[in-house]
């Protein structure tokens, strides 16, 4: 009889094994931190786009900015989309799904803004859908994906693609892409 379900020192280390991998996203980490931090430091605010797990992420990333991360300094001005049940409900229902991100964008998004769009494809139309409307809004669009970055990759400014087609994996990655950036936004507001 099998006493374990999964093979967990097998699970661990694909997940060190991608982390390993993602160091290469670093150089592209760094500019697209500059480019975010200068933005807010400009009266920007983030706004964070994505579905399912993703949309947790966002959620999480959005609170890490209007909270705090680690150090006590101003509210940061950002947004997860996913949140307003209402607001979801409507524009699905009224509309369709695949406009739930880009009508949100319409209405708060200006060109000073940053855009994160989550997918680990990078293929959600809603997602797709709202890279179009940040970029007739003029704002600084970044796209965390995974696998081969999907459409969003030519669809951004800069994307960071977490080098694996395996979506727990990836999700992992945006986790600490996403904190990385939350603290380096922090750091700049709190000098």
């Amino acid at each position: 009889m099998n006493d374990s379900v999964l093979d967990l020192p097998a699970l661990l280390q694909e997940h060190i094994d991608v982390a390993n991998k993602t160091r290469e996203l670093l150089d592209k980490l760094k500019k697209i931190c500059e480019q975010a931090a200068s933005r807010v430091q400009q009266g920007g605010k983030v706004l964070f786009c994505g579905n399912g797990g993703s949309a947790a992420d966002a959620q999480h990333f959005a609170a890490e900015l209007i909270g705090r991360f680690y150090l006590e300094r101003r509210a940061i001005p950002a947004m997860a989309l996913a949140v307003d049940s209402s607001i979801l409900t409507c524009l699905s229902n009224d509309y369709h799904y695949d406009v739930i991100f880009a009508r949100q964008l319409e209405a708060h998004c200006q060109d000073k803004d940053i855009v994160v769009l989550i997918s680990t494809s990078g293929h959600s139309p809603n997602i797709l859908k709202a890279a179009e409307v940040a970029r007739q809004k003029g704002a600084y669009i970044v796209g965390l994906t995974g696998k081969d970055g999907g459409a969003l990759k030519d669809m951004v400014d800069d994307c960071l693609i977490v080098p694996s087609n395996n979506t727990p994996r990836i999700q992992e990655m945006h986790g600490f892409l996403g904190h990385t950036l939350c603290e380096w936004i922090e750091k700049a507001v709190a000098q």
